[in-house]
């Protein structure tokens, strides 16, 4: 067993390397419906979710393109004007809800005017500076594009486990009202990451299908260490969902209303990191001793509820 060890006390060390948590970018596509059924649903979607951004707290930039806006032009002018603004230090959440295709090599999402590829869209979203990148496709065909979209910094999360999957999707309606849904907050933070809004979606979806008695068209998947394979559930052992874990969508309740607090907002983002570093240790507790495990967890913890205390003043 490899032992991990640290110089200093992990929540000694942790507090003072702790990076200034910038602004979330968050943009959402809705694509070509097709039918006005799809075009109406598809909105729907993009305005609510457009909502709860807004109103989750934090440095938010919220963009949304809808009906004649989700064209190719404004998809690229808007992801270039992201570009010219973000920091290392920001984050970036692309959302896209829509039709998509997938021709065994290629995938396409569904736009007005042109389509664009998941190659195009990979290039476009390597251009804007964040480190740490989230892409959700909902769309029908969305596991053909995680081979072009995924690199290191960058989870992906798709509707379908393949390009062959090309039913419309249901995912994104309860992707959606997981970011409403506290029950969606499995740790109970008042936060819900995007692991938490995908295990919410994924379980929602399975239901749907068994409930209508009907043969389930879609497996949502997901790939967040840039060199996997898209899996179904976290695993400490690959590593896979640490990075969704760590990704926080909203806040509600305390974390809200400490987000749009000037004076609170240093400390919620210190904890935030401290929750970050748990959950990192958690998935190398493999490769740690048990000793050493407990040590760096206990301080981190005993750091976490500090900072939950003057929090709470």
């Amino acid at each position: 067993m490899r032992t991990v060890t640290w110089g200093l006390p992990l929540a000694l060390l942790l507090v003072s390397a702790l990076p200034m948590r910038g602004a979330t970018y968050y943009l959402t596509v809705s694509g070509l419906g097709g039918e006005p059924e799809y075009e109406q649903r598809f909105t729907a979607l993009a305005r609510d979710l457009e909502k709860i951004f807004k109103s989750s707290g934090g440095d938010a930039r919220v963009y949304t393109l809808t009906g004649n806006e989700a064209s190719r032009a404004r998809l690229t002018e808007t992801l270039g004007l992201i570009s010219s603004q973000a920091k290392p230090q920001d984050d970036l959440v692309l959302i896209l809800i829509g039709h998509g295709s997938f021709d065994g090599v290629e995938y396409k999402f569904n736009l007005v005017g042109p389509d664009i590829s998941a190659e195009e869209l990979a290039r476009l979203c390597d251009r804007v500076p964040a480190k740490r990148q989230l892409i959700v496709n909902t769309s029908s065909a969305s596991g053909g594009s995680i081979p072009a979209l995924e690199r290191p910094g960058r989870a992906v999360i798709a509707a379908t486990k393949s390009g062959t999957e090309k039913n419309a999707t249901i995912f994104c309606r309860y992707w959606a009202e997981a970011l409403h849904d506290p029950d969606a907050d499995v740790d109970k933070n008042e936060t819900i990451s995007a692991l938490e809004a995908f295990q919410y979606a994924n379980r929602k979806t399975a239901a749907y299908y068994e409930s209508e008695k009907r043969l389930a068209t879609e497996h949502a998947v997901f790939e967040d260490t840039g060199k996997g394979e898209a899996v179904r559930a976290a695993s400490s052992d690959s590593g896979e969902g640490l990075m969704l874990s760590s990704f926080t969508l909203v806040r509600f309740g305390a974390a809200e209303r400490a987000a749009n607090d000037p004076a609170k907002r240093a400390l919620l983002a210190k904890k935030e990191e401290l929750e970050r570093q748990v959950d990192t240790l958690k998935y190398q507790k493999a490769a740690m001793s048990e000793e050493d495990y407990k040590k760096q967890l206990t301080a981190a913890l005993v750091e976490l509820a500090r900072i939950q205390q003057e929090l709470d003043k």
